[in-house]
Parts: structure tokens; C-alpha cells; sequence
């Protein structure tokens, strides 16, 4: 077993949310008087925690606009994301790398709340030993997610693999000095994936399960 420790992204990577965020952010916009950004642009923060995604696409922002932007987002999101559903195939890659030496964690942008409810809804609680969201300590790309699972698990950075759809995942990864995989199928673009340090990029959930099998 070459990873010990196996840690999901969620939005994008897991549940397939991220057409439901890009949408909110730019109803955001609109409530806040704000130009909306453009689908491809609001994907792009997709990972960041939400003071981060905002003040990238707003840089002017003092703090309580992003305050009010962030409330906005939540009135549009929280109401509607019972609506989101889990990427076809990715509770059976779950199934695929149970193992009582390895341990699998969600490493995510959300809030504790989002995800909370997100499995409330999903049912894949169970799967997981492990969180941390953004608002448990640094966001993405901050290293600080993978250190924490890595010292709850007691598992080595060469141990341990993040699966994620944008840089900001893979950013994490390498700043933890973990291999870090790619999925097109979420937020980011192969092209934008490929740019950062990454094991493969792979573009579709059975690729993933096809690759987790041979090389996890």
C-alpha cells in the first residue's frame, strides 16, 4: 500500500456542486450591487474558504462588505444544496480503498456547518475517519488542513495523497509535501490542473477509480 492516508476534496471532487456555487456567487454579486463574475471566474475560487473566494473577485472589498457578500451567498446556497448530488461512482471508489491500514479524510473549503450538512444528506459520513474545513484553522492553499489529518493519523506527507479539482488542492498538497491528484471533472480545467505539481490528471470519476486501484 503506497497511501496510508487518502484525503478528499469535496466540493467538485465528491459532489457535484460546483454549477450550484458558481450560481449563488453571482446572485451574491447582484444582491450586493456588484458586477457578477462570469461562470468560468466564479469556478475558479471553487476550494478557497469564502472570505478568500470573495476577496479574490473583489478585491475591493472592505471587511464588511465581505461580511454582507458572504451572508448572501449562504441566503442562496444553504436553501438549495439538499439539491446537490454525489459525483456518479464515487461511493464505490470509497468502497474500493476501505482498508483497516489506511484511513480516509475529507480535507474542504466548506464551512463545518456545510459539510455537516452535506453528509446529512449524502450518507457518506461513515467512509471517512477524519475533516477539516476552512474554517477549522488556514484555508486552502495553506498547508494546514493535510499537517492537521496528517498528525491526527500519524501518517507521513510520502504516505499520504490528495485528491482534488483545482490548484488550490494541489497547491496544498505540495506545500504539505504530499502527491496531489487532479480531477477535471469539477472546477478547474485539465490545462489550469496541469500547470501545478500533481501525480496525473484525470478526467472522469472511473479514471479515478481505475487509477486509485493500480497505484494506491
Amino acid at each position: 500500500m503506497k497511501y496510508r492516508l487518502v484525503v478528499f476534496d469535496w466540493d467538485g471532487t465528491v459532489m457535484d456542486s460546483t454549477s450550484l456555487i458558481a450560481e449563488c456567487m453571482q446572485l451574491a454579486a447582484r444582491d450586493c450591487d456588484l458586477s457578477p463574475p462570469s461562470t468560468e471566474a466564479a469556478k475558479h475560487i471553487i476550494g478557497l474558504g469564502i472570505r478568500d473566494s470573495v476577496r479574490f473577485l473583489f478585491p475591493s472589498l472592505n471587511d464588511a462588505g465581505l461580511d454582507v457578500f458572504a451572508e448572501r451567498y449562504r441566503h442562496h446556497y444553504v436553501p438549495r444544496d439538499g439539491e446537490v448530488r454525489l459525483y456518479e461512482g464515487i461511493e464505490t471508489v470509497l468502497h474500493s480503498l476501505a482498508h483497516d491500514e489506511r484511513f480516509l479524510a475529507v480535507a474542504t473549503g466548506k464551512p463545518r456547518r456545510g459539510l455537516e450538512r452535506a453528509f446529512d444528506h449524502c450518507g457518506l459520513r461513515h467512509h471517512f475517519h477524519y475533516t477539516r474545513c476552512a474554517d477549522e484553522g488556514w484555508p486552502k492553499p495553506h498547508p494546514d488542513m493535510l499537517e492537521k489529518l496528517m498528525a491526527f493519523t500519524g501518517v507521513e506527507a510520502e504516505q499520504t495523497l490528495m485528491i482534488g479539482d483545482t490548484i488550490h488542492d494541489l497547491n496544498m498538497a505540495a506545500s504539505a509535501g504530499c502527491d496531489g491528484l487532479g480531477v477535471s471533472y469539477g472546477a478547474h480545467a485539465p490545462d489550469t490542473l496541469t500547470t501545478v505539481a500533481h501525480r496525473a490528471v484525470l478526467h472522469s470519476v472511473e479514471e479515478l477509480g481505475n487509477w486509485l486501484k493500480q497505484n494506491a
